[in-house]
């Protein structure tokens, strides 16, 4: 039976972290998995980064948005 995952987290202002928690996604030994990344409207380059790790990875998606909460942000990646 093949499983595959979805992995939903939501990002405003946080490019400092952003390196490293894509360093720890690339480092699963399970990869059949697909990242949906919100950007909350983020003012940083948290945005930018993610768009850079989308283009090197295809299971990896950008949503970008205008900033309205955690919740509207993981209802429209859950849509």
């Amino acid at each position: 039976m093949s499983r595959y995952i979805t992995i939903i987290t939501t990002v405003y202002n946080i490019a400092p972290y952003l390196e490293r928690f894509f360093k720890c996604l690339g480092e699963q030994t399970f990869t059949d998995y697909e990242a949906l990344i919100v950007d909350d409207g983020s003012t940083d380059s948290s945005g930018s980064i993610a768009d850079e790790y989308a283009r090197a990875d295809g299971r990896v998606q950008v949503i970008h948005k205008l900033n309205s909460g955690y919740g509207d942000s993981l209802n429209r990646a859950l849509a």
